[in-house]
């Protein structure tokens, strides 16, 4: 599959191939989807908490005699029956996180890719540099290249001065090629890789 390489200036700098085996595949979406939930299940914290009968602090003693009130029989303030009692069934700490194969994941990003090759919202950037970290100038660049809402993918290191620029943009988001996920390729409108970075990924998936 062939794509045009462009500059920060909206400029051309010639051809790349992508590969067929990570951005040519029959998207399948429940893949994704399952991708999606492992991601979303994982980054749940699980702190979640109730108290139950055992854990709230109220006197012990019996509420009123067993017998001759005309009313049922009663032991304990801290059963769920009464207001300030314990939770039945409440919730407790625990972990979200679902297990998912290695080999599965890696598939799931692949097709992500695909999918967005698919649609034709890729673009294959020259490299990702900022002259002086000013957020307005890569703005104005940005806007040349008509990026909205988009990811940006690079290689190992991120140059400091354009992560510094892009960070302020809003619906812009930038990460090294080993932050690349498939949470984060759906939920932007386009996927930006530099050339180092498909390098990475080609070499990720040999």
């Amino acid at each position: 599959m062939k794509a045009t390489v462009t500059t920060l200036d909206a400029g051309t700098a010639g051809d790349i191939d992508l590969k067929d085996e990570i951005y040519g595949l029959e998207v399948r979406q429940d893949l994704i989807h399952r991708m999606v939930r492992y991601q979303q299940l994982k980054r749940r914290a699980g702190t979640h908490a109730t108290k139950d009968r055992s854990e709230i602090n109220v006197t012990g003693k019996k509420m009123y005699k067993q017998k001759g009130t005309g009313g049922a029989r009663h032991g304990d303030k801290s059963v769920p029956q009464w207001r300030g009692g314990g939770k039945a069934f409440g919730p407790k700490p625990r972990d979200h996180a679902i297990d998912m194969p290695k080999k599965v994941r890696a598939l799931a990003l692949r097709h992500a890719l695909s999918a967005k090759a698919k649609a034709g919202e890729i673009i294959v950037l020259d490299t990702a540099h900022s002259a002086d970290g000013k957020t307005a100038a890569l703005k104005t660049r940005f806007a040349k290249m008509g990026l909205k809402n988009a990811l940006f993918i690079d290689g190992a290191v991120i140059q400091a001065e354009f992560q510094r620029a892009a960070r302020n943009i809003p619906n812009i988001d930038v990460l090294p090629v080993q932050g690349l996920n498939v949470y984060d390729i759906l939920r932007r409108e386009k996927l930006v890789l530099t050339k180092a970075a498909i390098a990475a990924i080609e070499a990720r998936f040999k």
